[in-house]
């Protein structure tokens, strides 16, 4: 697919968002898609052609990984990564819901919950943890569906908005090429054979994650939450976002 100028593409969303009620938040979802997809024309006069998508990555460090986290202290977002200790990974799902374990890399987690009183009664709180029963974990695991590692990215960058919707994020197109890098950091932790799970099918196209979603399968006591979890040999890692409204 031949890939054209933002310049060409920004005009023709202009034509859109002109279009009337309701035109003006599409608009939005579809300029976080051409930024992604599209060069600047600025970059196209001093390179000869269309740049590459991405610079030289960042490397992955206890470092980058706090400063890619960090995307995460603005709402309420749990993040942890466990040692995967079993076949069956529920149960070393249910250990990082409880706080039982420790990131095997000793390298940051955010728990927004640490030292609440709901903690008391329920160590994993808010989470709802797979039941040890084999009918339990087999309903709580139908509630996750497998994604490709090429929707990852942008699912991360969801998880950080305010609002779970990247849409209605007024600063967002501004933001959104720190906050994809700070996500391509998180990703690069998981191997190439991990395995990605969300508890949504994303917006109007299976797994984009830049468009409104519009159900999930909650997995905490909240009605709403959205988030990734990934599973590799190794370890097994949990980014999660609630919303308790």
């Amino acid at each position: 697919m031949r890939q054209i100028s933002r310049k060409t593409a920004d005009a023709i969303v202009d034509r859109i968002e002109a279009g009337g009620r309701g035109a003006a938040e599409d608009a939005v979802r579809i300029r976080m898609v051409i930024q992604a997809a599209t060069y600047d024309d600025n970059d196209e006069k001093a390179f000869g052609g269309a740049p590459e998508m991405n610079g030289p990555p960042t490397p992955l460090d206890a470092d980058s990984w706090d400063s890619a986290v960090e995307m995460y202290d603005r709402r309420y977002t749990f993040v942890a990564v466990g040692p995967r200790t079993r076949e069956d990974w529920l149960h070393d799902v249910a250990s990082i819901m409880r706080g039982e374990t420790a990131d095997p890399r000793s390298w940051r987690t955010i728990d927004p919950d640490e030292g609440e009183e709901e903690r008391e009664d329920d160590p994993a709180y808010p989470f709802i943890t797979p039941p040890v029963d084999e009918a339990g974990s087999t309903e709580w695991r139908s509630w996750l569906r497998e994604i490709p590692r090429s929707s990852v990215v942008r699912l991360l960058v969801l998880l950080a908005t305010r609002d779970l919707d990247v849409a209605r994020g007024p600063r967002l197109p501004e933001r959104l090429a720190e906050m994809e890098e700070h996500a391509r950091v998180i990703l690069s932790r998981c191997p190439d054979r991990a395995h990605f799970f969300t508890n949504t099918w994303g917006g109007g196209a299976a797994f984009d994650f830049y468009q409104k979603i519009s159900s999930c399968s909650p997995l905490s006591q909240y009605s709403w939450d959205l988030g990734v979890l990934w599973v590799s040999d190794e370890e097994v890692g949990l980014i999660w976002s609630f919303d308790p409204r």
